[in-house]
Formats: structure tokens, sequence, C-alpha cells
């Protein structure tokens, strides 16, 4: 099968390299000119896995503008929530009717800039627990174990097809453990009431996940916030794929088990003075709580000291 990984940061490269080792073609598109340079430079990434075993990985990467190949069956979509419509934009002269789409972006907001592009019978979008970090042009770092960490993902059908389990059977051999739901929207949701907590409160107190499960309040900080971001999906009508202690075990286990020693994607954007994505994670569960007449006051609270942490970072830089 053939993949196009549009977005070559952490975690799109995590997922082109191990589906290209799975026996797949694989190319990459990025924006980011001094990354995209230096891979050119270097014949590919430089991939480690924990800090150790620097290896290069020859990849193929191109500039959205140079990259004209339409025969992908798949194309990846691993991007900011904020840097999507351009690079869509960018990208739509490779599009293809029957392209396959497959993302796992964090937050919320992407699937509907997709859609003005693709066919809904042909979106697969879900959830990732797998911690990668960019630590810079050409060079990343899996954190984890081989087969460490998990994925869910649905049909935004909610239909599996052929195709779908084609991409899943791939996903296995890559060793991202996929499960496939028929809850389109509750399966995106868990991540996004996931990273709501860790994402969040780690970004905030510039700690690794490990480091807040180890806090004695850590359980009662998680309840607060999963227990408000489920009375905003249940007056949303979203059913959730998991329990509110189901999904209290996900944050602990991946915290204290998985990856404790992972500081998450919205740290690593703050620590470099890049704007967060909490807008699309907390602030989205916000607004859409304020659809039904909800106030979310504690993930409302969090979102506004996000960005006050932005404000005054930039201020001092």
């Amino acid at each position: 099968m053939k993949f196009t990984v549009v977005g070559a940061g952490a975690m799109g490269l995590r997922y082109g390299v191990l589906l290209q080792e799975a026996g797949n073609e694989v190319e990459f598109v990025d924006a980011w000119q001094p990354h995209v340079e230096k891979m050119k430079e270097q014949g590919g990434v430089y991939v480690k896995r924990d800090h150790e075993n620097r290896h290069l990985v020859p990849v193929k990467v191109f500039y959205p503008e140079e990259y004209q190949n339409t025969d992908a069956d798949v194309l990846v979509f691993f991007l900011k929530q904020m840097q999507l419509a351009d690079m869509l934009e960018r990208c739509k002269h490779f599009f293809t009717a029957d392209q396959y789409v497959l993302t796992a972006m964090n937050g919320m907001g992407h699937v509907d800039k997709l859609l003005n592009y693709f066919k809904p019978e042909k979106l697969l979008a879900g959830t990732a627990l797998v911690a990668t970090v960019l630590d810079g042009p050409g060079e990343v770092d899996f954190i984890g174990k081989p087969g460490a960490g998990t994925m869910n993902l649905a049909n935004y059908t909610e239909q599996p097809d052929e195709m779908t389990h084609k991409v899943v059977a791939e996903l296995q051999k890559a060793n991202f453990n996929p499960t496939l739901t028929t809850n389109f929207q509750g399966t995106l949701m868990a991540k996004v009431v996931f990273n709501s907590v860790v994402n969040t409160l780690c970004t905030l107190f510039e700690i690794t996940m490990g480091e807040y499960a180890a806090f004695a309040k850590a359980d009662e900080l998680s309840v607060a916030l999963i227990n408000e971001a489920y009375d905003v999906c249940e007056r949303a009508g979203i059913e959730m794929i998991n329990t509110r202690q189901e999904e209290l075990e996900s944050v602990n286990y991946v915290s204290k088990v998985a990856n404790p020693l992972h500081y998450p994607s919205m740290y690593q954007d703050m620590s470099k003075n890049r704007p967060t994505e909490v807008d699309y994670i907390n602030g989205y569960l916000v607004e859409l709580g304020r659809k039904y007449h909800y106030e979310a006051h504690t993930h409302a609270f969090l979102t506004n000291l996000v960005h006050l942490a932005e404000h005054t970072r930039q201020h001092k830089a």
C-alpha cells in the first residue's frame, strides 16, 4: 500500500517511518523549510528510541508545491490544527476522488476542514496515545518500546469497508495496536478529554506525564476535568467509547506506565514559544458546552491560563 504523510513532524514521522518499515511505500510532504532541507541533505531522518540508538532512516520528502504524485492509496494528515487549512489548500493538486484519508490529530476542528476536500466515506479519523518528540530539523525520538501506545479509529460514516480493514491491518503490522470502532464522535472525543487533562496541566506546570501522575491529588484534578468534559458530551448527545472511570484509568496508565518521561506536545509547543492547540482541546469543550447552555468553567479557566502563559513567555522572549 502507498501512503503519503502530510506533516512530517513528530507524529507524522513516527507513523510514516513505521509504516515504511512494515513494507509500505511512504512519501512525506512538509512545509517547514529547515526540516525539509535537513532531511534532503542527509538523505532521511535520524531516528532514536527513548534517546538511544540514533540511526538514519531514508525517507522521501517534498514541499507541497513540488509534490506531484497522485497515486497514494491513503493520505495521512498530522498537523497542528491551526496549520491544516493552509496546508490543504497548498496540497489540493495531488488529491484524487479515490484516495482515503487517515488522521489522528490532536484536538477538534480538523474533520470539517478535511471534508471540504474528501468524500465522507473515505475519511478515517482517530486518536493516538503515542509519544514522540521532534528534537529538531531531521531528528525525531520515538518514546516507548516498540509496540508501546495504542490508537482508536473509525470511519466518518461509521460503516467500515474493505479498504478500512486493509488500513487497520497495515497499522497493526506497524505496531500501532489499532482498534476499529463504529462510534466516530465518541472515538475522537476520548482523546480530546485525555489531552484536556494531561497536555494542559503538564504544560502549565512544565512537568512530565509521570510527574503529574505522581502528585497525590492528581486523580482529584483529573476527575474534575473528566466529569466536566463528559457533562458537555452528554448534553451534545455524544456517546463516549469509555466510561468516566475508564477515561481516568487511561490517563493514569499512559502517564504512569506507558509514557511517564514524556512531555506532551502542548508543552513542546509552549517551550518553543509556538502557539498551543488549547483552543482546539479545552477551548473546544468550552464552546461545545455553551452551544448546549452549559458552562465548562474549569476548562475555560485552564484555557485562559494557557493563553496567559503564552502571552507571558512571548513578552519575555
